[in-house]
């Protein structure tokens, strides 16, 4: 090792972790950098957001969401020690301590070069029996397995969901794929607190469909359990829902206590601030990204904590590039994202009401209604388009799309048209694809930015 000129440590081995790990290492050879990195669970490179699909048995296998395993990390000659905890981050030393969980020993790792990967936690409000047996968050591969293993081995099928984002509304479905009956509560009026409340009507509508009970503006207040500590309800200030398993899906934060322990800037959200090619603000060789720093939303101007995995593997690019000798940097984002809620696709990008007026813009909202065919192709499925644009001068501030298949999608036209900060009015000279199997000839987001180009005069 002492012929290798620089040492690199990379704390968590997930989307950003490893692929800054593997970006670098592709960059430099083994003699130039010594990769080591630290990772306090059991798995490295796996799709977190694929584990409700896991969980409700449209993924059979728990491999199938790992894209690269540790022992293809380490013939690449990345130095990976699972099960081991980073506890302390001393920058002016440029070191830190971990610790084996296994053996419980703990030692210092010296760095030339640090990223720091912690990713998110689990939003895990204190409450009166939140650690009972039968609750569960799910945020990493163990949680799914614990998880998993409550379901096939409780005799009871009644489940209750804590909070209708899109992993609480996720969830509900593969619970009910799983056969459960499945009541979520939430403490807004509608779920998908991500889009605006008239969007989030749609969702709840289809997942009353679906059999799901919805609960809204519920306050959670404890989870009760029985003389041997299970879970047996959950109470609220309304009353209390019968429940033999129940999934916290609340949200969360930014893991960044290591970070605020050693003095690194952190922004109003909690999480880590960085410049463009994921520094962090004021350490040269320090790098941050994924879930755990804030970026730069090019709608609003201003920060946000989105922790999605998109992201998050750009980030993993852009500082392996950057430690690797190379330059790349990360602009923000419009804060695009999809998900699939029973047969429904809901998708949004850019801001919603609440977001333009925190920003102190003046808007115009348009909703339209149409189809993902040809209106006279068969199985041509109806969708909902909500658009918001600037009030003086047009320009795009956000789209929401609820709808069948072939709705969600859709949305990375208008994601597009944000990043290029255009007009709803230069939308509409976009040329998109046309045939009927696929679109009307004009298409649902152009309809949409018709109909706001005309608000936008009338009221502009």
């Amino acid at each position: 090792m002492s012929e290798r000129s620089e040492r690199l440590v990379v704390i968590g081995a997930d989307a950003t972790g490893m692929s800054a790990a593997s970006q670098a290492r592709r960059m430099a050879g083994p003699r130039e950098l010594e990769i080591v990195v630290f990772e306090r669970g059991g798995f490295t490179s796996y799709s977190a957001c694929g584990i409700p699909y896991w969980v409700g048995g449209l993924v059979a296998e728990r491999d199938a969401l790992i894209a690269r395993t540790a022992d293809e990390h380490r013939a690449r000659d990345i130095d990976l020690r699972l099960h081991t905890e980073v506890l302390e981050i001393d920058v002016a030393e440029r070191r830190v301590r971990a610790r084996d969980l296994g053996s419980g020993a703990e030692s210092w790792t010296g760095y030339d070069k640090l990223v720091i990967a912690t990713g998110a936690r689990p939003v895990r409000p204190a409450l009166p029996g939140v650690d009972a047996a039968g609750v569960h968050g799910v945020q990493t591969l163990d949680d799914g397995q614990a998880l998993i293993d409550t379901l096939t081995t409780t005799e009871g099928k009644r489940a209750v969901v804590v909070g209708a984002g899109y992993i609480g509304v996720e969830m509900a479905e593969a619970l009910i794929h799983r056969g459960y009956q499945v009541t979520v509560l939430d403490r807004g009026a509608e779920p998908m607190s991500t889009l605006d409340p008239d969007m989030g009507a749609l969702v709840r509508r289809a997942m009353c469909g679906l059999g799901i009970q919805i609960v809204g503006a519920a306050e959670v207040t404890a989870i009760r359990t029985d003389e041997a500590g299970r879970v047996r309800s959950v109470a609220t200030t309304e009353g209390d829902y019968p429940a033999d398993v129940v999934v916290l899906g609340i949200g969360v934060r930014p893991e960044t206590t290591l970070a605020r322990a050693a003095g690194l800037p952190l922004g109003e959200h909690g999480g880590l601030l960085t410049d463009l090619s994921m520094r962090v603000r004021g350490h040269e060789d320090i790098w941050a990204g994924g879930d755990c720093v804030e970026v730069l939303d090019l709608v609003s101007g201003r920060h946000r904590h989105i922790p999605l995995g998109t992201h998050a593997n750009k980030h993993g690019q852009i500082i392996g590039a950057g430690i690797g000798g190379g330059y790349a940097t990360f602009p923000g984002v419009v804060g695009t994202a999809v998900s699939k809620v029973c047969d429904l696709e809901v998708a949004r990008t850019g801001l919603r009401e609440k977001d333009a007026r925190a920003a102190g813009l003046q808007y115009v909202t348009v909703t339209v209604e149409s189809t993902s065919r040809a209106g006279y192709y068969p199985d041509a499925a109806s969708m909902t388009v909500k658009m918001l644009a600037e009030r003086r001068t047009g320009r795009l501030l956000g789209v929401q799309i609820v709808g069948r298949e072939g709705a969600g999608k859709r949305v990375d036209i208008a994601a597009v048209a944000l990043t290029a900060r255009m007009t709803v009015e230069e939308m509409t000279a976009l040329d998109l694809g046309y045939a009927p199997p696929y679109s009307p000839v004009w298409d649902p987001v152009l309809v949409a930015a018709r109909k706001a180009v005309s608000e936008v005069r009338r009221r502009g």
